[in-house]
Protein backbone atom coordinates (compact mmCIF):
# COMPACT_ATOMS: atom_id res chain seq x y z
CA UNK A 1 0.00 0.00 0.00
CA UNK A 2 1.48 3.19 -1.07
CA UNK A 3 -0.14 6.57 -0.57
CA UNK A 4 0.95 8.67 -3.25
CA UNK A 5 1.58 12.67 -4.02
CA UNK A 6 -2.31 12.93 -4.85
CA UNK A 7 -3.79 12.27 -1.69
CA UNK A 8 -1.11 13.65 0.41
CA UNK A 9 -1.11 16.82 -1.08
CA UNK A 10 -4.73 16.93 -1.35
CA UNK A 11 -4.50 16.30 2.31
CA UNK A 12 -2.02 18.62 3.37
CA UNK A 13 -3.86 21.69 0.94
CA UNK A 14 -6.88 20.80 2.44
CA UNK A 15 -5.80 21.27 6.19
CA UNK A 16 -3.53 24.56 4.92
CA UNK A 17 -7.21 25.86 3.50
CA UNK A 18 -9.12 24.92 6.97
CA UNK A 19 -6.18 27.11 8.98
CA UNK A 20 -6.57 30.03 6.90
CA UNK A 21 -10.04 30.15 6.01
CA UNK A 22 -10.99 32.31 8.74
CA UNK A 23 -10.66 35.44 6.96
CA UNK A 24 -12.00 34.83 3.76
CA UNK A 25 -11.62 32.40 0.54
CA UNK A 26 -8.03 31.34 0.27
CA UNK A 27 -6.28 31.34 -2.86
CA UNK A 28 -4.89 28.53 -4.18
CA UNK A 29 -1.63 30.34 -4.91
CA UNK A 30 -1.16 31.28 -1.39
CA UNK A 31 -1.63 27.07 -0.42
CA UNK A 32 0.98 27.08 -2.92
CA UNK A 33 3.19 29.07 -1.94
CA UNK A 34 2.60 28.23 1.74
CA UNK A 35 3.26 24.26 0.99
CA UNK A 36 5.15 24.36 -1.98
CA UNK A 37 3.07 22.68 -4.00
CA UNK A 38 2.45 23.39 -8.12
CA UNK A 39 -0.42 25.68 -8.56
CA UNK A 40 -1.24 23.75 -11.53
CA UNK A 41 -1.33 20.15 -9.55
CA UNK A 42 -3.59 22.12 -6.75
CA UNK A 43 -5.98 23.25 -9.32
CA UNK A 44 -6.29 19.42 -10.85
CA UNK A 45 -6.60 18.59 -6.61
CA UNK A 46 -9.17 21.16 -5.88
CA UNK A 47 -11.64 20.86 -9.61
CA UNK A 48 -12.22 17.12 -7.41
CA UNK A 49 -12.83 17.99 -4.20
CA UNK A 50 -15.25 20.55 -5.71
CA UNK A 51 -17.10 17.76 -7.55
CA UNK A 52 -17.46 15.98 -4.17
CA UNK A 53 -18.72 18.86 -1.79
CA UNK A 54 -15.11 18.97 0.07
CA UNK A 55 -14.73 23.03 -0.69
CA UNK A 56 -16.60 25.35 -2.30
CA UNK A 57 -15.39 28.10 -4.47
CA UNK A 58 -15.95 32.14 -4.51
CA UNK A 59 -14.77 33.67 -8.13
CA UNK A 60 -13.17 37.29 -9.15
CA UNK A 61 -10.77 39.75 -6.60
CA UNK A 62 -10.73 38.39 -3.38
CA UNK A 63 -12.13 34.68 -4.31
CA UNK A 64 -11.23 31.21 -3.30
CA UNK A 65 -11.87 28.20 -1.80
CA UNK A 66 -13.42 27.22 1.59
CA UNK A 67 -14.73 24.06 3.46
CA UNK A 68 -17.93 23.26 2.59
CA UNK A 69 -18.24 21.83 6.31
CA UNK A 70 -16.77 22.32 9.70
CA UNK A 71 -13.50 20.48 10.32
CA UNK A 72 -15.40 18.39 12.53
CA UNK A 73 -17.11 16.89 9.86
CA UNK A 74 -14.70 16.23 6.98
CA UNK A 75 -12.40 13.00 7.77
CA UNK A 76 -8.65 12.35 6.05
CA UNK A 77 -10.44 9.79 3.99
CA UNK A 78 -13.22 11.70 2.81
CA UNK A 79 -10.32 13.87 0.83
CA UNK A 80 -8.25 10.97 0.01
CA UNK A 81 -11.52 9.43 -1.83
CA UNK A 82 -12.36 12.67 -3.23
CA UNK A 83 -9.19 12.81 -5.27
CA UNK A 84 -9.69 9.42 -6.49
CA UNK A 85 -6.88 8.07 -4.57
CA UNK A 86 -6.34 4.64 -3.55
CA UNK A 87 -5.57 3.57 0.10
CA UNK A 88 -6.19 -0.52 -0.37
CA UNK A 89 -2.92 -2.22 0.57
CA UNK A 90 -4.05 -5.10 -2.58
CA UNK A 91 -4.30 -5.15 -6.26
CA UNK A 92 -8.08 -6.00 -5.83
CA UNK A 93 -10.70 -4.45 -5.64
CA UNK A 94 -13.85 -5.09 -3.51
CA UNK A 95 -15.50 -6.45 -6.79
CA UNK A 96 -12.35 -8.04 -8.75
CA UNK A 97 -9.21 -10.52 -7.68
CA UNK A 98 -5.89 -10.14 -8.43
CA UNK A 99 -5.96 -13.08 -10.30
CA UNK A 100 -8.18 -12.49 -12.81
CA UNK A 101 -11.19 -14.58 -11.32
CA UNK A 102 -9.57 -16.06 -8.25
CA UNK A 103 -8.66 -14.71 -4.96
CA UNK A 104 -4.71 -14.60 -4.75
CA UNK A 105 -3.81 -16.65 -1.77
CA UNK A 106 -3.55 -13.34 0.54
CA UNK A 107 -6.25 -11.51 -0.67
CA UNK A 108 -8.58 -11.82 2.62
CA UNK A 109 -5.32 -10.36 4.75
CA UNK A 110 -4.42 -7.10 2.32
CA UNK A 111 -8.45 -6.78 2.13
CA UNK A 112 -8.79 -6.54 6.18
CA UNK A 113 -5.51 -4.16 5.83
CA UNK A 114 -7.30 -2.00 4.00
CA UNK A 115 -10.32 -1.83 6.05
CA UNK A 116 -8.19 -1.13 9.15
CA UNK A 117 -6.81 1.68 7.07
CA UNK A 118 -10.06 3.34 5.74
CA UNK A 119 -11.46 2.62 9.55
CA UNK A 120 -8.07 4.85 10.89
CA UNK A 121 -8.31 7.50 8.44
CA UNK A 122 -12.41 7.81 8.66
CA UNK A 123 -11.44 8.53 12.10
CA UNK A 124 -9.51 11.51 11.94
CA UNK A 125 -11.17 14.97 11.39
CA UNK A 126 -9.49 17.82 10.34
CA UNK A 127 -10.44 19.26 13.40
CA UNK A 128 -8.04 16.28 15.29
CA UNK A 129 -4.79 17.17 12.83
CA UNK A 130 -5.37 20.73 13.20
CA UNK A 131 -5.51 20.77 17.35
CA UNK A 132 -2.25 18.82 16.94
CA UNK A 133 0.72 21.05 18.57
CA UNK A 134 3.21 19.90 16.22
CA UNK A 135 0.62 20.51 13.37
CA UNK A 136 0.21 24.06 14.50
CA UNK A 137 3.55 25.11 15.10
CA UNK A 138 4.04 23.81 11.85
CA UNK A 139 1.23 26.37 10.40
CA UNK A 140 2.76 28.89 12.06
CA UNK A 141 6.02 28.48 10.90
CA UNK A 142 4.43 28.59 7.33
CA UNK A 143 3.10 31.89 8.27
CA UNK A 144 5.88 33.56 9.17
CA UNK A 145 8.27 32.36 6.91
CA UNK A 146 5.69 33.73 4.10
CA UNK A 147 5.44 36.89 5.43
CA UNK A 148 9.08 37.16 5.61
CA UNK A 149 9.42 35.79 1.56
CA UNK A 150 6.69 38.44 0.84
CA UNK A 151 8.04 41.61 2.81
CA UNK A 152 11.77 40.73 0.76
CA UNK A 153 9.70 40.96 -2.45
CA UNK A 154 8.34 44.04 -1.67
Amino acid sequence: MRLTTKGRYAVTAVLDLAFHQESGPVSLADISERQIISLSYLEQLFSKLRKKNIVSSTRGPGGGYKLTHAPEQVSIVDIIIAVDESYRANGCSPTEYCQGSTRCLTHDLWDELSDKIHGFLGGISLADVMQQKTTVETACRQDADLEIKLAGQA
